[in-house]
């Protein structure tokens, strides 16, 4: 049997067994009541002021509280006390609106919000993150470790199987495999990338039976018909029990994107939190285009990061030789840099990204590798060095400015034969992008 075929008897199965519920299980009353008097979204959704009003764990939400969470985003006042009660959901809404946090809150606390939660080891694996690239996939494990720090959570992020944090350096491979596999068969949480996840299923060293939750972040490159994802996403599904809640998130999500999505979720018992498209352009970055020869474009950088104010700054280029070559001249301009892009090695990558996450480097010099996801809070400049090929990597790209609502500036670099994707751009977002003036 396919592995689409299996995902549509699962649905199946799940959609008879919740319409022959006569009631609501007593979780799901509970948190449905919540909303008594609370107001509500346009699109009918009840807004939770609060996370103090979701009815969320007590050490949950000092993990909350002690990262720096002071009240929920919209998106999260929206959808955590929904994922809670178990429908299914679609989340699009643009780079640094706190969709990480709204699911991994959600996940906590359905996995350790009761008293009375005392896994087993028969229990296995209960909630799945699956995410395009390994470094997304280490940040949502470390959000998931920092929101659930008072909560004891086991988490794995499946990205290979060497690097193991409690291996020493000295250990041999097969050692720290042998920990990681460990760790990996009691962990609760798992955060990895499709490969490796259908590589670990096949190898039987996970188990999907006894999955709660299953959630894909930056869906549209996971479902996309030619990212090569899309096979192995539905290998996945195929693997999963009929309760299993599906979540979907994403920056951007296209109406094929949302066919796809009816092929592994609920559609009986799901909602959508959507962004249209003419509101996906963040209001608090500003955008601004440089008309420039391809020859004047490293002067012209040299002159920005030595003029413009800005706390740390990522600029983007298309391809990992251009990538190499701009970091060694600003290297040599003595600026604070680091570069990652798809050639170096997974460490070596990690190592640079904490460099720059920890602020030992306030520049940061990239291919689109970075431009999903990845959350850095003191961005407030980003330098399309290259504008992207694909139009909807420029939200994503100036995304990495203006986290949270923080102000940022986003700088396109415009030769002549960029004119044409320029163009594309602004009609795509409908904006129109001015030339930077002097002193921004």
């Amino acid at each position: 049997m396919s592995s689409t075929q299996d995902i549509i008897n699962r649905l199946k199965k799940r959609s008879e067994a919740e319409k022959q519920k006569k009631t609501k299980d007593n979780g799901d009353l509970k948190t449905e009541s919540l909303g008594g008097n609370l107001p509500k979204s346009k699109d009918g959704l009840t807004i939770y002021p609060s996370f103090n009003k979701m009815n969320l764990n007590k050490e949950l939400l000092k993990g909350i509280y002690s990262i720096g969470y002071e009240k929920p985003s919209l998106v999260q006042s929206k959808a955590i006390v929904p994922i809670i009660s178990g429908k299914d959901i679609i989340i699009q809404q643009q780079s640094g609106t706190g969709k990480t946090a709204t699911f991994t809150i959600a996940m906590l606390q359905v996995l350790y919000g009761l008293s009375t939660f005392n896994k087993k080891k028969s229990e296995g694996l209960q909630a799945l993150v699956i995410s395009p690239t390994r470094e997304l996939a280490i940040q949502i494990n470390g959000v998931i470790e920092n929101l659930g720090t008072y909560l004891k959570v086991d988490s794995f992020c499946l990205t290979g199987l060497t690097n193991n944090k409690t291996a020493s350096a000295k250990a041999s491979t097969e050692k720290k495999i042998k920990l990681d596999l460990k760790a990996l068969e009691s962990a609760d949480i798992v955060s990895g990338t499709p490969g490796k996840i259908v590589d670990c299923l096949k190898r039987n060293q996970i188990s999907l039976d006894n999955l709660k939750m299953i959630i894909l972040d930056e869906a549209d490159e996971l479902l996309d018909e030619h990212l090569g994802f899309k096979k192995q996403i539905y290998e996945i599904f195929s693997k999963i029990n009929i309760k299993t809640q599906v979540l979907i998130l994403s920056a951007t999500m296209s109406t094929n994107i949302l066919e796809v999505s009816k092929k592994i979720m609920n559609w009986d018992n799901h909602i959508k939190i959507l962004t249209k498209k003419k509101e996906i352009s963040l209001d608090v970055i500003k955008q601004y285009k440089i008309d420039l020869k391809e020859n004047w474009k490293v002067n012209t950088l040299s002159d920005i990061l030595n003029t413009v104010s800005y706390q740390q700054a990522v600029i983007f280029v298309n391809n990992v030789k251009k990538c190499d070559s701009l970091y060694k001249f600003l290297n040599k301009q003595k600026f604070s840099i680091v570069s990652i892009h798809s050639k170096l090695s997974q460490l070596e990558r990690i190592e640079q990204m904490n460099k720059f996450r920890n602020g030992t480097y306030k520049i940061l010099v990239t291919t689109d590798i970075w431009a999903r996801g990845i959350d850095v809070q003191q961005i407030n400049l980003v330098v399309n060095y290259d504008l992207p090929t694909i139009i909807e990597n420029y939200i994503h790209r100036i995304g990495r400015s203006g986290r949270f609502g923080r102000l940022g500036n986003a700088i396109n670099f415009v030769t002549d034969e960029d004119a044409n994707q320029l163009s594309k751009i602004e009609k795509y977002y409908k904006i129109e992008i001015p030339d930077m003036p002097s002193g921004i």
